[in-house]
């Protein structure tokens, strides 16, 4: 089954150093949650084939560079690093990320997509929570492909749009919106966001409904465009 674990900000400059921790905190808090996930990663190029990747410090921070330093990089895009790890039979994992720029219109984002067995336990509020923890992004979902189809069908989803799906993330100010009465289980975090539990693997219909009173009340909103700020 493919999870997709996400979370999503605005406008938010950062030197490369500090993107590089925030790279090692996810893999690390990824390899302590779900350790059969990737055993070796590789790194994905936009030209050329993946080349083997030892994820410390100091080889993150060196690719992160070397991407700032590609004649088309520009900060107000962001920088991005793709990763894959094999790990287990039936095991796999994928990293990408696009942060520390400017952007006016889209928004910098940190996946993790993970492909398991079908009977497979994964602590998927757990894997949202460290994205929430390390990358206080404003809003964040974990989904699959029938929950964004129904979200699609159903609700008028498009991508780009805050969402929510099975799990959800919501910054300081989307959680102060949330409306009274909904019926998911809340977990505050630390700096004031909230983690909500919505829906069990299948419930497709549950998603939508919670995603269209959230969006309803205004906690779904999205960043005016030009965006000039990170969070709601």
């Amino acid at each position: 089954m493919r999870r997709v674990v996400r979370g999503f900000w605005g406008p938010r400059p950062e030197p490369a150093e500090a993107l590089a921790e925030r790279w090692l905190r996810t893999l690390d808090g990824l390899a302590e949650l779900v350790p059969q996930a990737a055993d070796a990663w590789s790194q994905v190029h936009g030209n050329g084939p993946a080349t083997a990747f030892t994820p410390d410090g100091d080889t993150l921070l060196g690719a992160l560079r070397t991407a700032q330093g590609a004649a088309d990089w520009s900060d107000l895009t962001g920088t991005g690093l793709r990763l894959v790890g094999t790990g287990a039979t039936g095991w796999e994992a994928e990293v990408s990320g696009l942060a520390g720029g400017t952007p006016e219109f889209l928004l910098q984002s940190l996946a993790i997509i993970l492909h398991a067995p079908d009977e497979a336990v994964v602590p998927e509020e757990a894997l949202l929570s460290l994205v929430a923890r390390v990358w206080e992004p404003d809003f964040g979902d974990v989904s699959d492909d029938d929950v964004l189809d129904a979200l699609e069908d159903d609700a008028g989803y498009s991508v780009g749009d805050p969402v929510v799906g099975r799990t959800g993330y919501l910054s300081p100010g989307r959680a102060a919106l949330v409306p009274d009465g909904l019926e998911v289980v809340r977990e505050p975090l630390p700096g004031g966001g909230v983690l909500l539990s919505i829906a069990a693997p299948g419930d497709s219909a549950g998603v939508v409904r919670v995603y269209q009173r959230l969006r309803e009340a205004g906690a779904l909103a999205p960043l005016p465009r030009p965006m000039d700020r990170a969070v709601l």
